[in-house]
């Protein structure tokens, strides 16, 4: 069965909560966290997505954001999650 599509609110504030596969610890080191918020701020920005709040732990990610167009949010998280990806795994020898 296929997923539902999202629903994209403009205007309306939204929940995001971003886990690691397996609850694994997505954020090593305290510069990981600094990358990740650089390229939040960078692509929130460019898709106009305002975030109101954000809390980063080691395995979990909150966010609440305020997207000003259609689907700014799943555009804005999946730049950052390319991003980001690249550099983690650049940066912990992984791949995938």
């Amino acid at each position: 069965m296929a997923r539902l599509a999202r629903v994209s609110l403009v205007d309306i504030p939204q929940h995001i909560i971003l886990r690691y596969n397996n609850r694994q610890v997505c954020f090593v080191h305290y510069i990981d966290m600094k990358a990740y918020l650089h390229w939040l701020k960078l692509f929130s920005k460019k898709y106009q997505v305002s975030i109101l709040a954000k809390v980063l732990m080691t395995n979990l990610m909150h966010l609440l954001c305020t997207p000003q167009q259609e689907n700014a949010i799943s555009r804005m998280m999946q730049s950052v999650g390319r991003m980001y990806v690249r550099c983690y795994n650049r940066s912990y020898r992984r791949s995938g």
